[in-house]
Formats: structure tokens, C-alpha cells, sequence
């Protein structure tokens, strides 16, 4: 039987249980036949402790991603896939364009929205996709305690709700869910959503023009 190796750049439990889960959905599709091991590895981002935009998500998940495959080289270890996983917030201004977000300080027409995401980016070594969570907003006082104050979010929903390891456990997002969102469950959704490419590849690699025919 074929093994496949999949590193994920982060060794705590909820990341490492959401790769998992997902993968636990979408493993026939993608390599049939096949036994899969999940390595988890401690790299780093690249980011601030706590991302502020969505470019920011983004840009630290394929940064972990890319560590991983750095790591895989020196080591000369057999990974197939490089998963890097990112959780922080993206800042948007009700109202306004978000193709450009203003600075987190900067309130526009006085109503700033602070959402809490989680985002992934997986790659095979030669080609990468990116998946996304969806959004939970933050009270303005948690929101205003990370971005004007400058406390880590881990640190300021342990204060926030009165109660410690909140990261390693439910996370920001049972907190602010009341549990039926938790911090692994968000990030199983972008795992999911990152892997798309590679276990429906048919769909992905269809041609505009075939697809524009077959859907006229």
C-alpha cells in the first residue's frame, strides 16, 4: 500500500487534529488506496504574532508552507504535501473598497468590522492552493485590545474570557461562538478547502473554453 506523508508546519493539537479530520473526508478522492501519516512540524510564519489582514493570513500560511519544503530538502525527508496553517484577523471598513484596508487604527465613517479567520495553504512541492474559514466578528473591546493595544490574540482571549489555553483548546472561535465553532473545526474547513485542487483535480485543470461549452 502506498504511503503519503503530509507535514504540517505546527505541532499543537487542534491544527494537527484538523488535518487530520480533514483528511479523514477527502482521502479516497484524493490517493485511493493509500495510507496517509500526518507530521507535524514547528516552523515559523514570518507574520506578526497576530495578522491583521487577510495579506497577512495569507502570506503566513504559504511562508510555513514553504519552510516545510525547505525542511523536507535539508532533511531529504519523503513529504508529499507541505500544509501551512494561519489564524488571525482581517480588518475591513463597512462601507469602503476592501481591496485596499485602512490601517487598523483608522476608523472610516466611525464603523471598523474585525473578523477572526483561519486560513491554509497546502502545496505538492510544485503547485500551491490556498482555503479559508469563514468569519466570526470580534467585540471592538477584544478587537481594540489586539490591534491599538498590541496583545497577542492568544493572550487577550485568555483575559477576555476569563480562562487560560484558550489557543490549545476551543480557541478564539468557541469563545466568541459559544463552542459551536471551534478553533479545529475552522481550520479543518480551510484544510478542506485548500486540498480542493489536488483530490478534484478534473475540475481544476478543465479548460475555460470546455468548461464555458459544457456549461452552455
Amino acid at each position: 500500500m502506498k504511503k503519503i506523508i503530509i507535514a504540517v508546519g505546527s505541532k499543537r493539537g487542534p491544527k494537527l487534529n484538523a488535518v487530520m479530520e480533514a483528511l479523514q473526508s477527502f482521502s479516497a478522492a484524493l490517493a485511493q488506496d493509500s495510507e496517509f501519516e500526518i507530521v507535524g512540524v514547528e516552523v515559523e510564519s514570518g507574520v506578526s504574532h497576530t495578522p491583521a489582514s487577510r495579506d497577512e493570513l495569507m502570506r503566513g500560511a504559504r511562508q510555513r508552507s514553504e519552510a516545510l519544503q525547505e525542511i523536507a530538502l535539508q532533511r531529504g525527508a519523503a513529504w508529499q504535501y507541505f500544509v501551512g496553517l494561519e489564524g488571525g484577523l482581517d480588518v475591513v471598513q463597512e462601507g469602503e473598497s476592501t481591496d485596499e484596508a485602512p490601517p487598523p487604527s483608522v476608523l472610516l465613517n466611525g464603523q471598523r468590522r474585525v473578523f477572526l479567520e483561519s486560513w491554509a495553504y497546502v502545496s505538492d512541492g510544485a503547485r500551491g492552493h490556498y482555503g479559508r474559514s469563514g468569519s466570526i466578528e470580534l467585540p471592538e473591546a477584544l478587537a481594540h485590545e489586539v490591534l491599538e493595544n498590541g496583545v497577542e490574540l492568544a493572550v487577550a482571549i485568555d483575559r477576555f474570557a476569563g480562562a487560560v489555553g484558550i489557543r490549545d483548546a476551543q480557541g478564539a472561535w468557541g469563545v466568541l461562538s459559544n463552542n459551536f465553532i471551534s478553533r479545529q473545526e475552522a481550520f479543518r474547513v480551510a484544510v478542506v478547502a485548500a486540498f480542493a485542487p489536488f483530490y478534484n483535480s478534473k475540475m481544476y485543470r478543465t479548460r475555460a473554453a470546455g468548461a464555458s461549452n459544457s456549461l452552455g
